[in-house]
């Protein structure tokens, strides 16, 4: 391999969205960077892949809602660079029952973000949105103007493009075994210090500091590395298109004023308007099936029947229930608080990797804003301009559930 022999600034292995946007954030500042993915580029078997993926800044963690909202502007960032669009804006709409302490944490940030937002009573969701959508009697709707729908691997494509426009140097179907301290035979300059990448096909690459996002292996990759068991489990989760009834499909568009939107309570529901399949529109559960990420089932989903009949109710029978028309399959990587893990990985290796995963079904929105973190991380030795104390390995010590929070979680096991 022609780059064996060059030390490289930062080393990032994993090529989904996060590692992708390391890439060219490291790039983008004029330092040398190498991308490591272990499958093809682009490939359908992470978590970065796919035609859709919601961006919202209502969260109840006030903390994800600023990430979100600069995360945004970023995206914008890099569209304006490349010339293209992956983020298509639509308004967002989160509802659930009146009471839901999910919900109202969520209006209370928005308030204290200075987000504008609307809270409609069911009369008021079903007149704004025309009918289209019921909410029962003890459920509020809570509107919002920053939504809408990214393209997956179409954002992954924007940032390798722009990764290599900048100098950055791709490889993909190169696993990695072992991530070690650089030792002085290994190093031909006259720096000390850095790292050694270590490949499963025999090649090794020398860094002077290395970032890791590699999705679903993250908890198998940093265990081989450091010995360190990290509470993250993969989830296999599964994204299901439902058929919009003759006569309707235009108002459920973006155009047509259909919203992003999410459900609170049991099953947490998600969505985006119709966009890449016409006539159908994208309605899945938040939740999965814990899985080996070497070992998938691939298999149909389960546990529809609370999804069906939410769809019946919610779209006012506009939507075809009985099933979906098309599945694709997808993973998530939790950590028992949903929270991410952003850190540099410590012991032997000290500052010298910066790592993050455990993104919990909802970390795509933010990738621009990691991407640029981890490089803050691997070039300054620090994240500048975001507090990441909520993501540090530390929550753990001592408590395995991680951060304390006062409201319901959002992804639960699927049941067959």
């Amino acid at each position: 391999m022609g780059y064996s022999g060059e030390k490289f600034d930062v080393i990032v292995v994993g090529g989904g969205v996060m590692g992708s946007a390391a890439a060219y954030n490291v790039a983008k500042r004029g330092h040398s960077a190498l991308l490591l993915e272990q499958f093809d580029l682009l490939h359908q078997r992470g978590s970065s892949h796919g035609e859709s993926r919601t961006i919202r800044a209502t969260y109840p963690e006030s903390y994800y809602s600023s990430m979100v909202m600069e995360a945004e502007q970023l995206w914008e960032l890099a569209q304006s660079e490349v010339g293209y669009r992956v983020y298509h804006k639509s308004p967002q709409l989160d509802m659930g029952p009146s009471d839901s302490k999910s919900l109202r944490s969520v209006i209370a940030n928005c308030h204290s973000t200075s987000m504008p937002c609307r809270v409609l009573d069911p009369a008021q969701v079903a007149h704004h949105f025309s009918g289209k959508i019921a909410i029962p009697e003890d459920w509020v709707g809570v509107l919002t103007e920053l939504g809408g729908v990214i393209k997956p691997t179409k954002a992954v494509s924007m940032f390798q493009t722009l990764a290599i426009r900048n100098g950055a140097v791709l490889m993909d179907n190169m696993e990695v075994s072992n991530i070690c301290k650089c030792k002085e035979e290994d190093d031909d300059d006259d720096d000390d210090g850095g790292v050694v990448v270590y490949t499963s096909n025999g090649d090794k690459f020398c860094g002077k500091k290395c970032v890791v996002t590699v999705g679903a292996w993250k908890k198998k990759l940093v265990e081989t590395v450091t010995g360190l068991s990290l509470p993250i489990q993969p989830l296999e989760t599964y994204i299901c298109y439902w058929k919009i009834k003759d006569g309707h499909q235009g108002e459920f568009t973006i155009e047509g004023g259909f919203p992003t939107f999410a459900s609170y309570g049991e099953p947490y529901v998600y969505g985006t308007p119709s966009l890449e399949f016409p006539g159908l529109i994208k309605i899945g559960v938040h939740a999965g099936q814990s899985c080996d990420p070497d070992k998938r089932t691939w298999g149909p989903p389960v546990a529809l029947e609370l999804l069906k009949r939410w769809i019946e109710e919610r779209f006012s029978g506009l939507i075809e229930s009985t099933a979906p028309a098309a599945v694709q399959s997808c993973m998530y990587s939790m950590t028992p608080d949903e929270d991410f893990v952003i850190d540099f990985l410590g012991g032997e290796l000290g500052t010298d990797v910066a790592i993050a995963g455990g993104f919990s079904g909802h970390g795509f929105k933010m990738a621009p804003l990691v991407g640029r973190i981890l490089a803050d991380m691997a070039l300054d030795g620090e994240a500048k301009g975001v507090q990441l104390q909520h993501f540090k390995f530390a929550r753990f010590e001592g408590n395995s559930k991680g951060n304390l929070k006062e409201f319901e979680d959002q992804v639960k096991p699927l049941v067959a």
